[in-house]
């Protein structure tokens, strides 16, 4: 009778899973029809910022989508031109930027981007990433291993490092409940698990959920783009704004690093 009973209960169980899992990967499917395809790409904006004497401040962005700038209206409102800019304008240096971010990259993509960052020889990195970590259901352990490989190695070759953390995929109205607060709560752990993971290699680190979520939740129509996924150029501005005091004191923290001839991101090749 036990066996029959935990039979019954074990079926139920299954069933109930895939159920669930039916009915998640359903929502999942109507939130990509709502969000649409993509039809644009990323801005570009590399080169060199500002002016000033001496040795332009080297600094790179790696990451996803969202260090890309996907949905900013031109280059200059990308997150990493609106770091540049700042940078330079604190300083009184020129800055150059390179951007090796690729859209729909994970955390597992940063080593084939840090190989490219490198040739840059970076003061300082700005890493964004996670969200695609979190719809391609990766371990949350796995995603942080990979980040702390991937800091330490820019560390070790002199880059100081600004970890700016998984977004709050909670605020992305196109996907449908309780998937939206599957991805909520799965962003916010990744979030942690990568403040840590910085901070535990010597870098610095931006709970960009917690500072820009409620924000991103109150004015969807104006922190996202048109797709409805992707921060707009003001949400791009709000991301940079939260940044920039890590950056700069990154960059203070960091020195002027090894005095190389300057490279401009736009002569490196692939």
């Amino acid at each position: 009778m036990r066996s029959r009973t935990a039979g019954r209960t074990a079926a139920a169980i299954t069933a109930s899973l895939v159920a669930a899992a039916g009915v998640l990967t359903a929502e999942a499917l109507e939130a990509r029809r709502r969000i649409g395809r993509r039809t644009r790409t990323a801005p570009y904006a590399d080169g060199r910022y500002g002016r000033g004497p001496g040795t332009s401040i080297r600094l790179a962005v790696l990451g996803d989508s969202g260090a890309a700038g996907l949905g900013a209206d031109s280059p200059a409102d990308t997150m990493g031109a609106i770091l540049a800019t700042a940078l330079a304008e604190v300083s009184g240096r020129t800055v150059t930027l390179s951007n090796h971010a690729v859209i729909g990259a994970q955390t597992k993509d940063l080593d084939a981007q840090i190989d490219r960052a490198l040739w840059t020889r970076p003061h300082v990195a700005v890493i964004m990433v996670g969200a695609n970590d979190v719809t391609h259901l990766v371990p949350r352990t796995l995603s942080a291993r990979r980040l702390r490989a991937a800091i330490r190695r820019l560390r070790d070759n002199g880059s100081e490092v600004v970890m700016a953390t998984c977004p709050d995929l909670g605020t992305v109205k196109p996907v449908p409940q309780p998937l939206r607060a599957i991805m909520r709560r799965r962003s916010r752990l990744l979030a942690t698990a990568q403040a840590d993971a910085a901070i535990t290699e010597g870098g610095r680190a931006v709970l960009l959920g917690s500072r820009l979520g409620p924000e991103f939740d109150e004015r969807p129509e104006v922190m996202f783009a048109s797709d409805r996924f992707h921060p707009s150029t003001e949400g791009y501005s709000a991301a940079a704004q939260a940044l920039l005091p890590d950056v700069i004191a990154a960059w203070r923290l960091g020195g002027e690093g090894e005095l190389l001839p300057d490279v401009r991101a736009a002569d490196v090749t692939d």
